[in-house]
């Protein structure tokens, strides 16, 4: 198929933590002139649409730094989480009927909210993707006369994605695991609408579909995953067979990524990692990235914390804190940084799914009831492990690295999760008419 129309899309994200737009962020040489629409702030908007998403974004972020708050915090993030939580998956049954979330959201909508949106894209229908349910629906309801994709950004989901009237409607859905295929069916979505095509990791961190890229920083982690080559004897055939010759020594020294989620959540654990690894920092055991988003004020409490621990000298060289004004130029860091990073220690959210770049995962504590489900899904791939107090992080962290616990973890997110969802879900659309 030549280049043409058809393989242009229309690419619209939200802005909820950071997951629906790193997600669209990866998708974005598909979106016809590299545009991306943020349904919750483009030029032009009405005002009342703008106040709605500027409501529910608010309302995210103050219950995701709530549930920090001892007892009181993590009740009322109970209640709020209560009505998106996912049922359970066993045993398997009819779990088609609307909730209480999908109904409010029709209602909205049929009032004219996302209208607006719609009928801007609707000039030229190209397919539309969006990287969360919301405007999927709205597109749904306002009669978008092009293709209608979502990509789902969890390793399962809740009722509300699947839309209202499941099994009659026609928005196409990309799931990045088989349970989310199997979770879709059971809420009424016909299986001719669900590809399975996996998380679209960035090209930058793959390469082509040969995974050039993603193989030869893989090669590089290796030998610090493994530095004295105890482990090496049984991944051997696997090595050898699968990657290029292995270099002889790593091309940057032992590095660990903490990153703090959308909302700025967790930063304290942070805290009491740096606290914990000073003396690690101070001798050139590990490097330590701080990844902060675009957040200024967890920018600003990490460079407070490194000032009081007298470590501000070991900043850009073995502390780094990754910090971007723009959110487009905090994905471009955070993929580069990435290159030169052998653990990713965050909170499950769709970095879960940044494991199968052959980065083990130290689980942080989940916020709500997806990330539980994200951690559920991590540790059965092999490919996370859950943290232990951050306090003691230089003896369980070093622990873990001589066990081979790292090693493993990271051999099995390579092996077993999905990595050319990108070129999958470009595939899929341009299969399509």
């Amino acid at each position: 198929m030549s280049e043409d129309f058809s393989k242009k899309v229309w690419l619209v994200d939200v802005t909820m933590g950071y997951g629906h737009k790193r997600t669209a962020y990866s998708l974005r040489s598909l979106a016809f002139g590299g545009k991306i629409w943020h349904a919750d702030d483009y030029e032009g908007q009405p005002l009342n649409d703008k106040k709605a998403w500027l409501a529910s974004l608010r309302t995210y972020e103050f219950f995701s730094r709530f549930q920090e708050f001892p007892l009181f915090g993590k009740l009322v993030f109970s209640f709020l989480d209560k009505f998106q939580r996912i049922a359970p998956f066993y045993p398997k049954r009819d779990l088609s009927k609307t909730n209480f979330q999908l109904q409010q959201l029709v209602f909205l909508i049929k009032k004219g909210f996302g209208k607006d949106l719609i009928e801007k894209l609707k000039n030229q229908p190209f397919p539309l993707v969006t990287t969360f349910f919301t405007p999927a629906l709205m597109a749904q309801i306002f009669n978008y006369p092009g293709e209608i994709y979502c990509v789902i950004c969890d390793s399962d989901i809740s009722r509300t994605w699947a839309l209202l009237n499941s099994s009659q409607s026609r928005v196409k859905f990309f799931a990045p695991t088989l349970r989310v295929k199997e979770r879709l069916k059971l809420y009424g979505v016909k299986e001719e609408n669900i590809f399975v095509t996996g998380y679209p990791l960035p090209p930058e961190n793959i390469g082509d579909e040969k995974m050039e890229i993603l193989r030869e920083d893989f090669c590089s982690r290796i030998l610090n995953l493994d530095p004295d080559k105890i482990f090496f004897k049984k991944y051997r055939f696997f090595f050898e067979n699968s990657l290029h010759n292995l270099p002889l020594t790593p091309n940057h020294p032992f590095t660990l990524m903490f990153s703090v989620g959308g909302a700025g959540a967790q930063k304290e654990i942070g805290f009491l990692m740096i606290q914990s690894l000073k003396k690690e920092i101070e001798t050139n055991k590990i490097k330590i990235i701080l990844s902060c988003g675009v957040k200024k004020e967890v920018k600003a409490y990490f460079e407070r914390v490194i000032k009081r621990m007298n470590l501000t000298n070991f900043l850009g060289k073995n502390l780094e804190i990754l910090f971007a004004e723009k959110v487009e130029d905090y994905f471009d860091q955070f993929n580069l940084a990435l290159r030169k990073t052998d653990v990713l220690w965050s909170k499950p959210s769709e970095l879960s799914f940044y494991a199968g770049l052959g980065l083990p995962f130290i689980i942080a504590p989940p916020l709500g009831s997806q990330e539980e489900f994200n951690r559920d899904w991590l540790l059965k791939m092999g490919a996370g492990i859950l943290q232990e107090n951050p306090l003691y992080t230089h003896e369980w962290l070093f622990d873990f690295l001589k066990e081979g616990l790292l090693l493993k973890a990271a051999v099995s997110g390579f092996l077993e999760i999905e990595k050319l969802g990108f070129f999958n879900i470009k595939k899929v659309i341009n299969q399509n008419p």
